[in-house]
């Protein structure tokens, strides 16, 4: 049985100290181009693998960035993983994720479970942890990033948007599009809290003008397009006379302009549709679907960076709070510069 390659091993045969080959290894940018190619070489032909749990021990932490999502299922978390790893390239830090899908009891094994490994940080989606994950949270001496949402208080540090404003401003829009008969598609109600908010203030904002009776199809299922298309039909067999409809994102939004293209039902002139999350695929659409485009790459980026300023990295701000515009558009297809 052979032997385990230490880091020590490394650092000799490359000729270097054992502080300069763990900089290496992790690419960082005080060590120079030529010598982190070396390192990696050596460290590559002797089969060296490291050891996170011994480097968690010796440095009371790793060089992991914890990242808990509810779902993977469409872009929208992806691209703030994206804005991620933009902010910690050449760091030497390292994302690992998990994914609650929207249930507060995984999101709590999930939290333990990270916080074992001793991470550089975490980022938590949402403000609305249970009971038992937020006193993990808050007991974690480490940076706490929560995202997406600025409607409470927030653990440590936060980085997002008022997701009752989204829904309130949405609102706002349609009825400057002289509408008078409102409806609304979600899904997953029972636990996507934030959507949930988006619905509050996108019927608070009716409300205060006058519009108070806004038919609503929803479920507990996961959202999808083809659960927009189902719900839609099922909304305006009901509701017939409505002539604009809210959904609690673009998955769902597009479905219901399929059930539209496909029933001959005339989009904006006879029911505009509302999305939310700004996605590509709405803007590519032949029909014009409203949405509220949203900045997931920048929060990624500023949740990051927000952690690497606490650990020492300079970084541009950071900040207890940092608010990221959205844009609410009655075309997705139109070609604008958020503000």
């Amino acid at each position: 049985m052979h032997s385990k390659v230490t880091l020590a091993d490394v650092a000799a045969a490359a000729g270097v100290s054992k502080m300069t080959a763990s900089r290496a290894m992790r690419g960082a940018k005080d060590v120079s181009p030529k010598t982190v190619e070396r390192v990696r070489k050596i460290a590559a032909d002797l089969g060296y693998m490291g050891n996170h749990v011994a480097a968690s021990l010796a440095n009371s932490r790793t060089d992991l960035i914890g990242v808990v999502v509810p779902s993977l299922s469409n872009i929208v978390f992806s691209e703030v993983m994206s804005g991620i790893e933009d902010a910690i390239a050449g760091t030497g830090l390292q994302p690992f994720f998990g994914v609650t899908g929207y249930d507060p009891e995984r999101e709590y094994l999930l939290v333990r479970q990270m916080l074992s490994w001793r991470p550089a940080g975490l980022i938590v989606t949402g403000l609305d942890q249970d009971a038992q994950t937020r006193a993990l949270l808050k007991a974690a001496t480490l940076p706490v990033v929560q995202i997406m949402d600025t409607d409470g208080a927030a653990v440590d540090l936060c980085v997002g948007f008022s997701q009752h404003e989204a829904g309130a401003g949405m609102a706002d829009l349609l009825i400057k599009q002289d509408r008078k008969r409102f409806g609304y598609v979600g899904c997953a109600l029972d636990r996507d809290t934030r959507a949930i908010k988006r619905r509050d203030g996108y019927l608070n904002t009716l409300a205060k003008n006058g519009i108070t009776e806004v038919p609503q199809q929803t479920s507990t299922e996961r959202s999808s397009v083809a659960a927009g298309k189902t719900m839609t039909a099922a909304l305006l067999a009901a509701h017939p006379s409505l002539d604009v409809i809210y959904y609690s994102n673009d998955d769902l939004a597009i479905g219901g302009a399929f059930h539209c293209m496909e029933r001959h039902i005339r989009v904006p002139d006879q029911v505009i549709l509302a999305g939310f999350n700004g996605l590509d695929l709405v803007a590519s659409l032949p029909t014009p679907i409203a949405t509220t485009r949203t900045s997931r790459r920048d929060i990624g980026t500023a949740a990051a960076k927000a952690i690497l300023s606490r650990h020492g990295t300079k970084v541009a701000n950071d900040p207890l709070l940092k608010t990221v515009p959205i844009q609410h558009v009655i075309d997705a297809r139109q070609t604008v510069t958020a503000k």
